[in-house]
C-alpha cells in the first residue's frame, strides 16, 4: 500500500507537469519549417488515377519483357522478405533507405514509427503489462502489432526500392509496381514525384493513406482480430489512460544524452481501429517531424546514433533496463518496489520471429473519395511528449500495482 500511495503522488505530479506542455512545446518547435504544397498537383493527377475496377489489369498476370527483367524483381522480392524477418530489421531496412536518399520522407517517418511498434511489443513482456494482460492477450496484441508492420513493409519496402534503383538505372521503374501488387493508388504519385522530386510532402502523405489501407481490410477489419483484440477491455481504455503513445526522442544539439533522459516529441493516438483517424494521425506526426527542424535534426541524430533494439532503454537507459535482474525472494514484490526503474526486454528476448503474412494482398483502391485525404499536413502545436510518456508508465505502474494489492487480499 505504500508504494501505491507513492505511484499515486507521482501521478499527480506528473498532472501537474502536463500543464506545462505548451511552454516545453514551444521550446522543441522554434520556427517551423513550411511543407511545401503544390494544390494543383492533385487536381492535375485526378486523370491518371484508376480505381481497381476501372481497368482491366488489375487481376492479368503480370509480363517481363526480359528474364533480365525478371531476376531483378525477384531479387527485390528475396531482399525484401529477408528484411522483413521482424521489427529490427525492418526498421534497420527503413533508416538504411532514408540514409541514402533523404528526399523519401516517408522512409525516416517508417523508421521511427516502427521503433515505437517494437517498443510496444516489447511492453507486452515488459515491466508491468504482464500482470495485466494474460499471455494468451499479450500474444493476441503482439500479433496485430506484427501482422501491421510485417504487411506494411511487404507493400512500401519493394516501392522504395524501386525509386532506389529508378536513380542508379536514371529512369523511371514505377511499371514494375504491379508486379508486388502495390495498389494502382500509388503508381500516379510515384511517376508525379520522379518528375518532381521537391515534392516529397505529397508521396508521403500519399504512402501515408497506402499503408493504412493496405492493414485496414487484412487486419483492422478482421472479424477474429476485432473480437481477441480491439474488444479487449486492455484496447478499449488506451483513450482514457492515454497509453497509445509514438513518441520521437530527440538528441541534443551536439549528439550527447547528457545526464537526463532524452526529451520526446510525439502525439497520441486515440483510436486505431478507426481508418481516417489513423490517417490523420500519420500526417500530423510527418508535419510534426519534417515541419520543425529542431525534432527533425534531433530525431535523425539519435536514429544514426542509437541501433534499434526493441527496448526502451534505447533512449531512456536511466528509466528502463534491458536485462532482468536477480533480486532474489519473490520477484513480483521487488520488481513492483522498484518504482522508477522499469524492466524493457530486446525484442529478440521478448518474441520470437513469426512466420509472414502469405495471402496475396488485394488492391484496397475501389473509391476515389479517397483522394480527399490528399491534403497538406498540419504540424501540431502541441509536441512535447516527455512527461506526458512518463506519466503514462507510471499510470501502467499504478494499474499493475491495484491488480497486485487486490490479488493479496
Amino acid at each position: 500500500m505504500e508504494q501505491l500511495m507513492k505511484t499515486v503522488e507521482r501521478l499527480m505530479e506528473g498532472v501537474w507537469r502536463k500543464t506545462t506542455v505548451l511552454g516545453r512545446s514551444a521550446v522543441l518547435t522554434g520556427r517551423p519549417t513550411v511543407l511545401p504544397w503544390d494544390r494543383t498537383a492533385v487536381h492535375q493527377l485526378t486523370s491518371c488515377w484508376k480505381t481497381a475496377d476501372e481497368t482491366e489489369e488489375a487481376n492479368v498476370p503480370f509480363v517481363f519483357t526480359s528474364a533480365k527483367e525478371r531476376d531483378w524483381c525477384e531479387r527485390i522480392r528475396k531482399e525484401t522478405t529477408v528484411w522483413n524477418r521482424n521489427n529490427v530489421t525492418r526498421t534497420q531496412a527503413y533508416w538504411n533507405l532514408y540514409r541514402e536518399f533523404p528526399e523519401l520522407h516517408w522512409a525516416l517517418l517508417a523508421h521511427l514509427v516502427s521503433r515505437n511498434g517494437g517498443w510496444s511489443m516489447t511492453d507486452l513482456k515488459g515491466q508491468w503489462l504482464p500482470r495485466l494482460l494474460s499471455s494468451e492477450d499479450a500474444r493476441a496484441d503482439f500479433r496485430l502489432l506484427e501482422m501491421c508492420n510485417a504487411l506494411i513493409f511487404r507493400d512500401a519496402y519493394p516501392q522504395l526500392k524501386l525509386y532506389a534503383e529508378s536513380r542508379q538505372k536514371g529512369q523511371a521503374l514505377f511499371h514494375f509496381l504491379p508486379y508486388f501488387k502495390v495498389s494502382g493508388f500509388m503508381l500516379p504519385l510515384w511517376e508525379w514525384f520522379w518528375k518532381h522530386q521537391d515534392d516529397s510532402p505529397l508521396l508521403t502523405v500519399g504512402l501515408i493513406v497506402n499503408e493504412q489501407h493496405v492493414i485496414e481490410e487484412p487486419v483492422v477489419e478482421n472479424y477474429a482480430v476485432r473480437t481477441r483484440v480491439f474488444d479487449s477491455l486492455s484496447f478499449r481504455s488506451q483513450p482514457l489512460l492515454q497509453t497509445n503513445q509514438v513518441v520521437f526522442p530527440v538528441l541534443h544539439d551536439n549528439g550527447q544524452r547528457g545526464h537526463h533522459p532524452l526529451r520526446l516529441a510525439g502525439r497520441v493516438l486515440e483510436r486505431f481501429d478507426d481508418l481516417q483517424e489513423r490517417i490523420q494521425f500519420g500526417k500530423c506526426l510527418y508535419a510534426l517531424l519534417f515541419g520543425y527542424p529542431k525534432i527533425l535534426s534531433g530525431a535523425g541524430a539519435f536514429a544514426q546514433k542509437v541501433p534499434h533494439t526493441g527496448s526502451r532503454s534505447d533512449y531512456w537507459s536511466d528509466r528502463f533496463y534491458p536485462l532482468k535482474r536477480k533480486t532474489g525472494g519473490k520477484p513480483d514484490e521487488r520488481e513492483l518496489s522498484a518504482a522508477e526503474s522499469w524492466y524493457s526486454p530486446p525484442l529478440e528476448a521478448a518474441w520470437p520471429d513469426q512466420p509472414l503474412p502469405s495471402a496475396a494482398p488485394k488492391d484496397w483502391f475501389t473509391d476515389r473519395s479517397v483522394l480527399s485525404y490528399l491534403t497538406a499536413p498540419r504540424p501540431p502545436r502541441i509536441v512535447d511528449m516527455t512527461f506526458e510518456h512518463l506519466h503514462g508508465q507510471r499510470k501502467l505502474q499504478a494499474a499493475a500495482e491495484l491488480a497486485h494489492s487486490s490479488k493479496s487480499h
